[in-house]
Parts: C-alpha cells; sequence; structure tokens
C-alpha cells in the first residue's frame, strides 16, 4: 500500500485543524481521562490516513472522522475490559469505595438511559451534527435517526421525570420503558 499523495496530506490536514477539537471533546465523553481521548483522536487520524482516499472533503469530514472515532473508542473500552478482566483474574481488586462523582438530574437520566440512546442524543445535543450525518456515524438512514430520536427523547424525558419525583431507583432501561419481565405487551397495556 503506498503512501497517500501531496493532496491527500493537504486534505487530511485540513481536516485536522478543522475537526480536531471536536474530536477530542467527542472523545473526552467516551474516556475516563484526557490522555485517553487524546490517544483516541490519534488513533483516529491514524485510520483517517489509511484510509485517506476514502475522506470526504475537510468541511464535510467530521461524521466520517466521528464514525471512526466511535469504533476506535468502543474497540479501546473493550480492551480496557478485557485488560481488567485479567487483571482480577491475577490479583484481587482493592475493597476501597471509588469516589463519587456530582452529577446532575439530566446526567442521571442520561446514564440510565440505553447506550444507543445516549449515543443519539449526545451526537445531536453534544457534537451538534444533523440527523443525516448523526446517521452516518451511527450507519444508518436520516429517518432511522429521527424515528430513535423521537424515541429517546421520550424515554430520556421519562427518566428526568422519575427523577425529579423521585424515584431515583436503578431500574433497567427495560423497566425504564415499562417492560417488566413475564408480562405481555397486552398485560402492560392494562
Amino acid at each position: 500500500m503506498g503512501q497517500p499523495d501531496n493532496r491527500a496530506s493537504q486534505q487530511l490536514a485540513a481536516a485536522f485543524e478543522a475537526h480536531h477539537r471536536r474530536l477530542l471533546a467527542y472523545a473526552l465523553r467516551r474516556t475516563n481521562a484526557l490522555s485517553d481521548a487524546e490517544d483516541v483522536v490519534g488513533e483516529t487520524f491514524a485510520v483517517a490516513w489509511r484510509r485517506v482516499a476514502l475522506m470526504p472533503p475537510a468541511g464535510q469530514a467530521l461524521p466520517w472522522l466521528l464514525a471512526i472515532a466511535r469504533r476506535v473508542a468502543a474497540n479501546r473500552r473493550r480492551s480496557g475490559r478485557r485488560f481488567l478482566g485479567l487483571l482480577d483474574r491475577l490479583q484481587r481488586v482493592s475493597s476501597e469505595p471509588a469516589p463519587v462523582v456530582p452529577t446532575s438530574p439530566a446526567s442521571d437520566a442520561l446514564a440510565r438511559l440505553p447506550s444507543t440512546d445516549r449515543e443519539l442524543l449526545t451526537l445531536l445535543a453534544w457534537d451538534g451534527l444533523t440527523q443525516a450525518e448523526a446517521g452516518a456515524v451511527l450507519g444508518i438512514s436520516a429517518n432511522a435517526v429521527a424515528i430513535r430520536l423521537l424515541r429517546a427523547r421520550k424515554r430520556f424525558a421519562a427518566e428526568l421525570d422519575a427523577i425529579a419525583k423521585g424515584s431515583d431507583d436503578d431500574r433497567t432501561p427495560a423497566q425504564a420503558k415499562g417492560m417488566v419481565p413475564g408480562r405481555s405487551a397486552r398485560d402492560r397495556s392494562s
């Protein structure tokens, strides 16, 4: 595989200048430390370098780069889980409690949503993507994004309402949607 030509190098440099900060912000929300987020961005641009022939023009490259960053972050999370599993098998994990991180009702409600809902809402609200761009990142159509967004907003509002009413329990996403194991849809509607 040959090196990208000078035009491709300039295109990648322009994409870096235009989107580096937004990619870093995206990665910061998906990692535990600044250094991890910087690694995600670095790996994202390394993949973009290898696939520069597929990259859209720099001004339109953000969804393409975010899709790469999403996969890079997911790979890093999986690697991290495997590493922690290995450490757990090798030694007992410290029994010290984790530090309490202050949260807001909105962040608590967002955390209680299924990961697909969280991803969609943050792509649109925090990353400022259009529905079509979010669809490109997630690999779905803009129409599918609109449908999922409607459902995600309803679930978010329900979680926020539950938190406001003081039922700040540890419900599963299925319970939050009113789906109780062992009950049919007909039973739930009555």
